[in-house]
């Protein structure tokens, strides 16, 4: 049991997920806090979640490819899973934020922040095994 957590722990898996996570973390504080100060200003939660989840997947598109997943592939092809990708994660984070505050009247920025770790798990997975899975299997298992 131990060997096979140091051997998890030792893994590229989870060296992509450490820098993923500080990537993430470093992004996502200073969207929040934007965030919370234009929601402060009076700009509706789900357009200002809108405005800034675009910003953010262009500038976490450069990071993710280059630092986290290290991926060498077609910058293209990885673009355009990326955004269907996104896709999925901005959809995810609409429909929490539409069903806990807009129906529920959680807070939204309770809503806001549990919903930026739920998307960030959903994209590691789908950035890992499609967005910039490892081209070798690729190849051999179109």
């Amino acid at each position: 049991m131990i060997d096979s957590l140091i051997s998890f722990l030792r893994s590229e898996v989870f060296r992509q997920f450490v820098r993923y996570a500080v990537v993430g973390v470093a992004i996502n504080s200073i969207g929040f806090c934007i965030y919370l100060l234009l929601t402060w200003l009076g700009i509706p939660p789900v357009l200002t979640m809108s405005m800034l989840y675009v910003a953010a997947v262009l500038l976490n598109f450069f990071a993710s490819k280059n630092i986290t997943f290290n991926h060498k592939g077609s910058q293209g092809g990885a673009a355009v899973r990326y955004g269907v990708a996104h896709l999925g994660g901005y959809l995810i984070n609409l429909g929490l934020l539409l069903y806990f505050h807009d129906r529920l009247n959680w807070p939204h920025q309770w809503v806001q922040g549990g919903s930026t770790f739920i998307v960030a798990l959903y994209l590691f997975v789908v950035f890992k095994l499609f967005v910039f899975r490892d081209q070798t299997h690729v190849a051999s298992h179109p």
